[in-house]
Formats: structure tokens, C-alpha cells, sequence
């Protein structure tokens, strides 16, 4: 069996646009997936890439082309000027990692919503209440987001150490751990499929 692991940020737009393709692809392949939430303003600090803030005009205006693109080819809802973002995504990171190791619920569906709730509903993932409605829609005790905060600070600062380690520079980012095969992009998913169909 294939284990994937997944490094993403929670207000990526592209770990937004990937939707569910991850998860039906590993259950299609019998994979595993353990989702690893990563600070991405810092691993672009670390491996060469720049904030968005920092980019060239140039570059930000074929972003929005980009995702204009992206958004009506996949059918997803997608505000270009989100309310809340930049946003702080060490909260909802921490949730994510505390629901992954109290298991019981939809884990991909948690990280959808707070993807969703950035990209689609101009909702704040910074926000306690936010974090709580995610967790407990997607069958998780809503209190992960205050009892979690320990594990979840101490494996997000790892999941950045690690992600570097693996060669991880973006997000969303895909590797599968059997192989090393390294795929970067929601745009890449297609090729995750057919090289765990190749296993």
C-alpha cells in the first residue's frame, strides 16, 4: 500500500483547488495520506521562493489569470480578493494536526473547509469559532482547537523542518513515500494518479 505524504498550506488557492482530487486518487489506489500543514511564507523564505506580497506585477497578474483559469475549469467558486488574507494559518494548521492524530473524522474534508471558508466564503481560519464549526462539520470534537494547541505548535514547527528535508519548496505538495517521487501543484494530481497506478 502507497502512503502519501501531503505538505500544504491552509490558505493556499491551490491546495484550494485541488477539492477532493487527493483523497479520491488515494482511495482509488488503496493509498494512505497523512496531510502535514506548513507555514509557506516561511518555506519560500527558506528554499528560494517569494511571498506574494514581495512579487513583481508581473507575476501576480498572471496569478489571476491563473486562477480565473483554474476556477472555471474546475467548477470552483473563487473570491480573487479574499477578506481574511493574508491570514494567520498557524490555528487552523494546529486543528488539522490535532484531528489527524484524534482520527474519527473526515480529515480531507477539515482541510477543504478551511480552504474553502479563505477562497469561496470570506471567512477568517484565524478565527476560534471558524476553527470550531470546521472541526465539528466534519466529525471532530470542536474542543481539538483548544486541546490540540500543544502537539499542534510542536509538529507544525517539525512539518516545516521536514518539509525542507524532503525537498518540498510549495504547496500543495505530494510525495510518495515508497518511491520519492515528488509532485508539486494541484495540477500535478493527474500524475499521482498514474504513477501509484504504476505500483
Amino acid at each position: 500500500m502507497a502512503h502519501i505524504d501531503y505538505y500544504l498550506s491552509t490558505q493556499s488557492p491551490y491546495c484550494y483547488m485541488a477539492g477532493d482530487r487527493l483523497e479520491r486518487i488515494a482511495e482509488k489506489h488503496g493509498a494512505t495520506i497523512t496531510y502535514k500543514p506548513i507555514d509557506a511564507w516561511q518555506l519560500f523564505d527558506r528554499t528560494g521562493g517569494v511571498r506574494p506580497a514581495n512579487r513583481h506585477p508581473n507575476r501576480l497578474a498572471y496569478r489571476d489569470q491563473e486562477l480565473a483559469r483554474w476556477s472555471e475549469y474546475l467548477g470552483m467558486p473563487l473570491q480573487m480578493r479574499p477578506a481574511f488574507f493574508p491570514v494567520n494559518t498557524a490555528p487552523s494548521s494546529y486543528a488539522i494536526i490535532a484531528a489527524q492524530a484524534a482520527a474519527g473524522g473526515d480529515l480531507g474534508g477539515l482541510v477543504q473547509a478551511f480552504l474553502r471558508a479563505v477562497w469561496a466564503e470570506d471567512r477568517n481560519i484565524a478565527d476560534d469559532v471558524v476553527i470550531r464549526e470546521a472541526l465539528a462539520a466534519n466529525g471532530f470534537d470542536p474542543a481539538l482547537a483548544d486541546s490540540g494547541l500543544f502537539i499542534g505548535a510542536e509538529t507544525y514547527g517539525r512539518n516545516l523542518e521536514q518539509a525542507v528535508a524532503d525537498g518540498v519548496f510549495g504547496a500543495p505538495f505530494y510525495i510518495v513515500r515508497e518511491t520519492g517521487q515528488r509532485f508539486w501543484g494541484q495540477d500535478r494530481l493527474d500524475f499521482l494518479d498514474r504513477h501509484l497506478a504504476s505500483l
